[in-house]
């Protein structure tokens, strides 16, 4: 029964990931002459992006807490973490294409959403290639606050990574 669970769980990870993917390559993102519209847009990146941050920095905080979970909850633990991450990526990815794609001259060699996949992607697990960076203010802002994530992503997350190891191996 747990391992039906447990495939279950990871079958519906794939799946969410799978669609954030798909939403990420469908949603329209052109530019829009009014300016309302281009406001209200704004508005929901930002509370967007904001939504994710908290979502994932609450996934790290539940890992983090003394009376972890264990067993099946702790795989729902970081299977939602997991997916959170995936998600703070496509929407980082998301709004450097935005940022190209509506001022021209922001980054270099970022055209098209893979670009923009492939550059948060690298930025965010800091590798950073240079093939892609920003040239604009408005990408270095964006990308700084790429690197913010990270940094807490990173860090956070090879914590809670050797905190569970230890755990999982001093319990056999």
């Amino acid at each position: 029964m747990v391992h039906l669970t447990l495939r279950r769980m990871r079958r519906r990870a794939v799946a969410a990931c799978a669609l954030m993917l798909v939403g990420y390559f469908l949603v329209p993102v052109e530019a829009d002459p009014n300016g309302w519209r281009l406001a209200l847009r704004s508005v929901a990146t930002v509370l967007l992006v904001a939504a994710v941050a908290f979502l994932v920095t609450g996934q790290v905080r539940r890992q983090l807490t003394r009376d972890q979970p264990t067993g099946d909850a702790e795989d729902r633990a970081l299977t939602r973490l997991a997916i959170a991450l995936i998600a703070g990526l496509l929407v980082f990815a998301l709004a450097d294409y935005v940022v190209a794609d509506t001022r021209p001259g922001e980054f270099v060699g970022l055209r098209t959403r893979i670009d923009a996949l492939y550059f948060a992607l690298a930025t965010l697990t800091t590798i950073g290639y240079g093939d892609v960076h920003a040239q604009g203010q408005i990408a270095r802002v964006a990308v700084c606050a790429q690197m913010v994530f990270s940094i807490g992503v990173v860090a956070t997350g090879a914590s809670v990574v050797v905190r569970q190891m230890t755990q999982r191996s001093s319990r056999r």
